[in-house]
């Protein structure tokens, strides 16, 4: 009788599943369920609630047509590092509301007592759990608007006591759960991992162990805060705010929400994708991957705990649900400048004009022995003296700049020279298009490196985006400048084998895996493309092009964490160097996405224009205001370098004044590698300055 009494809420339950019968029945069996369910939807997603035996507490997520994208696994769970059970929240209610703008559901929700659930069963005399009271209650709400396809997700929960926590969990989906399993088109944690196809999040194909784990990342390293998922023409994806505070108490560390992300999910070890939110975060990378937290969370009592969120669907990959965030939240404003535009430019060019400078050489820096400063010209720099004659520094860079041009043959690149390249690239064009990689052709000797300690980075002969864009993008300049149809006819065709490629990969094919998602290879793509849709007017190449400057977003911080300065900071490449000399997950290099807008500079291409629904303006403006934040006074002391430890004195007495280092460090907030001049800089601010007088 005592069981009986004890567990009547089953029967009961199980009654009113045989009474429901205009329930929804989920599609999802791997759970109870009590025969109740309650909806939001509109014309662009549904969302189905289940009321579990103990209680509402999981829920489904379904396409316009009925495909179920992922459930929502549960209302928030706790698991106390004295318990090893963990603790799901559950509701005996709900309320639902509407407003003109659309409706919202909301649960009153506490977390399971242990102890009750196993009262009056076989369990009870030989496994007692001393907590009698949930440790958390509160309140869990959903919001869909009625015409948006993203649903407002709102944790709001209070602790009961004092409790050591291994974790608490927020939004939990698995997508593709009792769907499409594990297969998936892409799966994108801005700056931190983009899988495709087959291949694994946290896998070891552009990293090695340890650094390959990447499931719950220090949160600075996430670029843009959301994950993505998408198969077969649908994306899913989970956005959050970083800053919020998730949890703190009185004047203890402030936690953050902490993404978790494995595709397909590893951490379960189930046919589905897993993406989440928990507390604690990982403050340091040695706290990293800590799903169960090694040091607990101490909770205490009246203590609050905060997830929002936003879960959305959207037709295509996973950079299109990155894109209709962006849509949807707008471009971050750019950082406030360090120096006006017109200072920046004087402060650069009196560097030039001093620091750089090296008489009887040229312009440069002094940073390895084997390199040396020879004549040049930067085209910023002639602008610069045209505009400010009168000015002693113009004189005296202008004598400088006589001097370089005298020093460089100045022979012309003559059109037999042009078709001489164009041919010997004809030459090394596979018959599909492609080109395929030769590592001997790289100067530097990381592939030997990687390769005599662990494995090649790239295969001799494979081929990837940017090892086609760029030969295919020379063809096209060579034809259209000679008019030779062989070498457009090559273009065409090495566009062509590009075109159903959806990651951007090996621009940094000199140091990293070849297939790596990176920055350099999405912007020669995009200004590639654009160039052939100029040439032979054929929309799929605008359209292709559009996309690849999308991808760039992957890779740029769109948000800063309190502490450190680092909006519109960019990740080259998701991978490592040589498997393990460079991670650039953890570290920013700003001067490949310069690279990338002063080519679309010198092409005359206005990337606003041409992609009038996201605002290039303001991004261009971003990067270029945290590369001048980058900019070094060695008075600051912001720098150390790692492989040239004999630069460190010339730095001290300002060798390197104005010129940018080649590294930032997302968790730490340093900067290191070697030096970069800052010419790009000073290309996008003309640029800059050119589009507003516009």
């Amino acid at each position: 009788m005592h069981s009986i009494k004890k567990n009547i809420f089953l029967l009961v339950a199980l009654f009113t599943q045989a009474l429901v019968s205009q329930a929804q029945e989920p599609i999802f069996k791997k759970s109870s369920y009590a025969g109740k369910s309650v909806s939001l939807e509109n014309s662009t997603l549904t969302l189905n609630l289940y009321q579990r035996y103990l209680g509402w507490g999981w829920g489904e997520l379904l396409t316009p047509s009925g495909k179920l994208m992922a459930i929502i696994e549960h209302l928030g769970e706790v698991m106390l590092h004295d318990q090893d059970i963990p603790m799901r929240l559950v509701a005996k209610s709900y309320e639902k509301s509407q407003s003109v703008d659309g409706k919202t559901l909301t649960f009153e929700v506490q977390s399971v007592v242990v102890r009750d659930v196993l009262d009056g069963t076989s369990f009870d005399n030989w496994m007692v759990y001393p907590f009698t009271e949930p440790v958390l209650t509160g309140r869990v709400s959903f919001t869909l608007k009625n015409d948006s396809p993203v649903i407002k997700a709102s944790y709001e929960l209070v602790a009961s006591g004092n409790y050591n926590v291994r974790y608490i969990r927020g939004p939990w989906l698995k997508v593709g759960e009792s769907s499409f399993g594990s297969t998936k088109e892409d799966a994108i944690l801005p700056g931190v991992d983009w899988a495709i196809g087959d291949e694994w999040t946290s896998g070891t194909d552009f990293f090695k162990d340890p650094w390959a784990m990447r499931v719950a990342p220090h949160p600075n390293k996430v670029s843009v805060p959301l994950m993505a998922i998408s198969h077969q023409g649908y994306g899913i994806g989970l956005s959050w705010n970083p800053n919020q505070t998730a949890t703190r108490w009185f004047n203890y560390r402030e936690h953050n929400p902490q993404p978790v992300f494995a595709s397909p999910n590893f951490v379960d070890r189930k046919s589905n994708h897993l993406m989440g939110l928990m507390v604690p975060d990982a403050s340091i990378e040695g706290h990293e991957n800590e799903i169960y937290a090694q040091i607990p969370l101490e909770l205490k009592i009246g203590q609050m705990i905060n997830f929002d969120a936003e879960i959305w669907l959207t037709e295509g990959n996973s950079v299109d649900v990155m894109v209709d965030y962006v849509k949807r939240q707008g471009l971050p404003e750019p950082s406030a400048l360090r120096w006006s535009y017109k200072e920046t430019l004087d402060r650069i060019a009196n560097a030039y004009n001093t620091n750089f400078w090296h008489e009887g050489k040229g312009f440069g820096l002094i940073q390895r022995p084997e390199k040396t400063i020879k004549p040049n010209v930067p085209s910023f720099l002639e602008r610069y003296v045209s505009e400010n004659k009168r000015t002693p520094l113009a004189k005296e860079l202008k004598t400088k700049l006589k001097w370089s041009k005298n020093q460089i043959n100045n022979e012309r690149n003559s059109q037999d020279d042009q078709i001489k390249r164009g041919e010997a690239l004809l030459s090394e064009q596979n018959e599909d298009g492609s080109f395929p990689f030769n590592p001997n052709d790289i100067g530097k000797d990381d592939f030997k490196v990687a390769t005599s300690f662990i494995e090649p980075m790239g295969l001799r002969g494979e081929t990837a985006l940017d090892i086609t864009i760029r030969p295919a993008t020379t063809l096209l300049k060579i034809g259209t400048a000679t008019g030779d149809k062989r070498f457009l006819d090559a273009a065409r065709k090495a566009f062509d084998f590009c075109l159903e490629m959806r990651r951007p990969e090996a621009g940094d094919f000199w140091e990293t895996p070849l297939h790596a998602a990176n920055l350099l290879a999405a912007g020669h793509a995009a200004v590639g493309n654009y160039l052939a849709y100029e040439q032979f007017n054929d929309e799929k190449y605008k359209n292709k092009a559009i996309y690849w400057m999308r991808t760039l977003l992957v890779f740029t911080h769109l948000w800063e964490p309190k502490n450190i300065e680092m909006l519109y900071n960019t990740k080259p490449v998701l991978s490592s160097s040589d498997w393990y000399f460079a991670n650039w997950v953890r570290d920013h290099v700003q001067w490949e996405v310069l690279a990338v807008f002063s080519d679309v500079a010198s092409n005359n291409l206005k990337w606003d224009e041409i992609d009038p629904e996201i605002d290039w303006i303001k991004y261009q403006k971003g990067i270029t205001h945290a590369i001048i934040r980058w900019l070094n006074v060695s008075a600051e002391r912001k720098w150390l370098p790692h492989n040239l430890p004999e630069t460190y004195e010339r730095y001290l007495n300002g060798e390197y004044e104005y010129a940018y280092p080649d590294t930032h460090n997302s968790v730490t907030g340093n900067y290191g590698g070697m030096m970069i001049m800052p010419a790009g800089v000073a290309n996008n601010i003309y640029y800059l300055l050119d589009r507003q007088k516009k």
